[in-house]
């Protein structure tokens, strides 16, 4: 099983990653720390189902810039 995340990077530079499939939310302000926190919140979601404690999880990251065409 997979789980993918739409990750986003705040204003403020912190990211805020949410779960397509699950009801799975977290922020963290760096990559590194929101990896961590992708790895957790995913762990305690599925406490009492192990096996999907171990899914595989993908960080999709969504950049959204604004461009004038003139």
């Amino acid at each position: 099983m997979e789980l993918v995340f739409s990750v986003t990077q705040e204003v403020d530079g912190g990211f805020v990653a949410e779960c397509l499939s699950e009801a799975i939310f977290t922020q963290a302000d760096t990559w590194d720390e929101l990896r961590r926190m992708v790895t957790d919140a995913v762990q305690g979601h599925f406490f009492d189902q192990p096996e999907k404690a171990k899914s595989q999880i993908r960080l999709h990251l969504v950049r959204d810039e604004v461009l004038s065409a003139s």
